[in-house]
């Protein structure tokens, strides 16, 4: 289906750094350390212990626990630090991976998503000369715990417009893995971003999985069945969706699985990867992702971690946004070629829209 009052013209001109994302710094952290030829960096974080705790969907979920954990090595290569991990495979590994990180002597620790926040808020109260900081949740007020929180709303918004732009039958779908406001976040703000294409085009294009008003949805229930995953994604695309966002971490690779077999059956079926490059990180189907909300997860905990061992911490919340480029849309790789020649300057627009407060992204979930 097309819709008729922006006419989109095929091409393959668009820049490879959509958004600008390559250009993008952090802020409302603390500055890196500046480089030091005589390895002072490195000698200065040599008896400093930078640790991490992931969620249950682990540190090869090719998602957010992975972004945080790259921003933990990085610390580790660039400031000289000591690192220590705990992978966590169910909800009960949560306080004794986080206790056993205490007990090791982290400096700080940084535990990965919402679903910390009780283990979190207990350690942090137990043990007020440790710090911590907690990724997508700020319900914790601390002195030793800063909150890495993201507007993904914002980004997407973009990835809504994109989908909606390039859908050949007029439906896009999105489904979560669990219903808390980190999921639910990237649901609202693609659901609007659809709702704007049709209202600045005419056009009708359908979202399924999520109805922003009633905050009601398809959910899988946890991040770990990639086979329900597959499913709902199956389910989508009998119902005529063409593109499919996953806001469940692993359980997208379920996705990529039906978008791929669709696509070898003669489909034309596109996948948004959450939270990561998924183009990057994924690890199949490549070709058939669109685009990517991004959160920069692991360029704000190395921050933090940097922050804190110049003796620095503060329990500021750092809030990524568009402006600050802790949300981006990745590039469109390999679907550059696929998608309307004049999108790119369009969601550029909206972008700076967006940025300015001209457009306002309401979710629930976003950041006060």
């Amino acid at each position: 289906m097309k819709n008729s009052l922006r006419k989109f013209s095929r091409g393959t001109g668009l820049s490879a750094a959509v958004l600008g994302v390559s250009a993008l710094v952090l802020s409302g952290c603390g500055a890196p350390p500046a480089e030091d030829s005589s390895g002072g960096g490195a000698e200065a974080g040599s008896d400093y212990l930078g640790c991490i705790v992931s969620d249950s969907g682990g540190f090869d979920d090719r998602s957010f626990n992975q972004s945080s954990y790259e921003g933990l090595k990085k610390a580790e290569a660039d400031l000289g630090i000591e690192i220590n991990q705990a992978e966590s495979q169910a909800e009960t590994d949560f306080g004794p991976n986080v206790d056993q990180m205490v007990q090791t002597g982290c400096n700080l620790t940084v535990t990965v998503g919402f679903l910390l926040a009780d283990t979190t808020k207990a350690a942090a109260e137990q043990n007020p000369e440790a710090n911590f900081a907690i990724v997508d949740d700020n319900s914790i007020d601390l002195p030793n715990v800063k909150p890495i929180i993201y507007d993904t709303a914002q980004a997407a918004f973009l990835a809504g417009y994109a989908a909606a732009a390039t859908s050949e039958t007029g439906k896009v779908a999105t489904y979560g893995g669990i219903n808390i406001p980190t999921v639910t976040i990237f649901m609202d703000g693609f659901a609007e971003g659809v709702a704007h294409f049709n209202e600045e085009t005419g056009g009708d294009v359908q979202l399924l999985g999520w109805d922003k008003e009633s905050q009601n949805g398809t959910f899988v229930g946890n991040f770990e069945d990639a086979a329900a995953g597959k499913t709902n994604t199956q389910n989508f695309i009998n119902e005529g969706a063409d593109i499919i966002m996953p806001v469940a971490g692993p359980v997208g690779s379920g996705t990529l699985d039906a978008v791929i077999e669709a696509n070898a059956a003669g489909k034309d079926v596109k996948a948004i990867w959450v939270d990561s490059d998924g183009y990057e990180t994924a690890g199949k189907g490549e070709e058939f992702i669109l685009t990517s909300v991004m959160k920069l997860m692991g360029d704000a905990v190395e921050d933090v971690i940097s922050t804190d061992v110049e003796g620095n911490f503060d329990n500021t919340p750092y809030v990524g946004t568009l402006e600050n480029g802790g949300v981006a849309l990745a590039p469109f790789h390999d679907q550059e070629a696929n998608v309307p020649a004049d999108l790119q300057s369009i969601l550029d627009e909206l972008k700076e829209q967006i940025i300015a407060g001209e457009i306002t992204v309401d979710s629930a979930a976003s950041p006060k």
